[in-house]
């Protein structure tokens, strides 16, 4: 903890995860000495089990995540990370006509040219992490489970796991305060001046916080599961089967899949259903796994990957549920807060999980700046530690709101993403609010995926003017369409009264 006022202050980060990663950049930056806490063995290592217990996950990099990572000070970062990302201009849209053929549609997610990345998952924390490792006042301890956390005298307690590798440098034990006994896990105790939990959906940091906050929680898992599949790269030449710039959706109404190119050229693809239709599936003879995806998904099976390959994908990978998590406050007077999923966990059909939580640290720290908490000027009349509980006051207060805003919108664009995107509402909505966008920029239109995804405005207040544009298009076109009706009587009315 800090010597004294003007001393170096102990940030501990809960997770070592792209959000915790960026926490401990931007804390580290600013002279805290940064502890990283986490429960896996080293991310950068292959070996290392995801959570999800899934091979490899691809993950949509926008603007907000961009932004994020331009602020954390640290040079040839944003560079690194940018180098090893494939841009993504739109959607593809595929499907089959009624003569039989296949057919691809390109959606282009902006009328600016803007567009989305594709990023590993793991080669983006790498990254994160190999920065990290080259700063003197951060320290990674991996293996590591939050076990219990005080909140009023600052201590948390981690279990340190057997499978620990004692000869790794990020790993060191110290003369720390440790508790063990016969084979148990050894426990030690560790004081902070502040704890950041950004260890995901089902957060320990969350779990203690509960404790002392009187906090408002509300989890859903809605009726969707999903699995991962996999298309490998031509045999031929390793070249991308499809295009590598566009995001693939193959919409099936009630489900859908997709496909995220990588830099391998082969794509991470993802089944998205009711747990009725995988149980159906599951239940089913081999064969219906491959005529269901020929009659939901045409293209899929066998053109990009052969039916035993495509079975055995469904057979060996988990089929995962999605979680949707509310709540609130995400602090505790100046010694903790949480971010990301910890705080705001939501379904993956924005694209906006990572880039959300990396956009909390952003705003954390901006919050953090404007309270002075990181000042050393002696004209301050408050402690630093005062300074620190109104920026996490403020901090919870503006996302609080904007987490909600982007949790509902990611359920809604489910909606969009497997039947919407077919729609000539749809279709017809996105063009007027582009042209008009292009055309009369002075308005300020723009529609709501690109609000999102290349823009840094609050999710609340993009919500908002999202719902007043839909407002104007409605009753414009209900006007116009009154317009005419009411043109069309009175000619009818005049026809038939001039033949009387």
């Amino acid at each position: 903890m800090a010597n004294d006022e003007s001393g170096q202050e102990k940030v501990i980060i809960v997770g070592a995860g792209p959000v915790g990663a960026l926490a401990a950049l931007y804390a580290a930056s600013r002279g805290d000495n940064v502890e990283i806490y986490e429960l896996r063995g080293d991310l950068r290592d292959p070996s290392t089990t995801p959570l999800n217990f899934t091979k490899s996950i691809n993950l949509a990099l926008s603007e907000r995540g961009i932004n994020s990572m331009r602020h954390a000070n640290r040079n040839g970062l944003l560079d690194e990370v940018l180098s090893e990302t494939i841009p993504m201009h739109g959607r593809m849209i595929h499907g089959q006509g009624k003569d039989g053929k296949l057919y691809e549609e390109p959606q282009k997610y902006d009328a600016k040219g803007r567009y989305i990345r594709a990023v590993d998952r793991a080669v983006l924390n790498k990254r994160l992490l190999d920065h990290l490792e080259q700063m003197p006042n951060v320290t990674l301890y991996f293996n590591h489970k939050l076990t219990g956390a005080d909140f009023n005298k600052n201590i948390a307690w981690f279990e340190q796991r057997n499978i620990v590798k004692t000869d790794h440098a990020q790993n060191p034990t110290g003369d720390r305060s440790v508790k063990s006994e016969p084979d148990r896990p050894k426990e030690i105790t560790v004081d902070f001046d502040l704890l950041i939990g950004a260890d995901g959906a089902h957060s320990a940091s969350r779990y203690h916080l509960m404790k002392f906050a009187r906090m408002t929680y509300q989890q859903e898992y809605i009726d969707t599961l999903w699995c991962e599949f996999h298309i490998k790269p031509r045999a031929t030449d390793g070249s991308f089967l499809i295009s590598p710039n566009h995001l693939h959706i193959w919409p099936g109404g009630s489900f859908m899949f997709i496909a995220i190119p990588s830099l391998d050229g082969s794509f991470t693809c993802t089944l998205f259903a009711p747990a009725s239709y995988f149980a159906s599936l599951a239940a089913s003879p081999q064969a219906e796994l491959v005529s269901s995806f020929a009659r939901s998904f045409p293209g899929v099976c066998p053109e990009l990957i052969p039916p035993e390959e495509l079975q055995k994908q469904f057979t060996d990978n988990p089929h995962l549920p999605l979680i949707s998590i509310k709540c609130t406050p995400y602090h505790y007077r100046s010694s903790v807060v949480i971010l990301g999923d910890a705080a705001h966990a939501m379904v993956p059909f924005y694209g906006q999980g990572m880039n959300a939580g990396l956009e909390d640290v952003r705003v954390l720290f901006d919050f953090m700046d404007a309270h002075d908490v990181y000042s050393n000027s002696p004209k301050l009349a408050t402690s630093r530690k005062e300074r620190r509980e109104g920026a996490l006051n403020a901090y919870t207060s503006e996302r609080t709101p904007d987490a909600a805003a982007i949790n509902n919108l990611a359920l809604r664009n489910y909606e969009e993403m497997r039947s919407g995107v077919k729609s000539p509402v749809y279709r017809m909505r996105k063009w007027l609010e582009e042209t008009i966008n292009i055309y009369l920029p002075n308005l300020g239109w723009s529609t709501q995926y690109s609000r999102v995804s290349f823009e840094n405005q609050r999710y609340s207040e993009l919500e908002r003017a999202t719902a007043r544009q839909g407002k104007i298009i409605i009753s414009t076109v209900g006007l116009g369409f009154l317009g005419i009706t009411g043109f069309t009587i009175f000619g009818l009315f005049q026809t038939h009264y001039r033949r009387r």
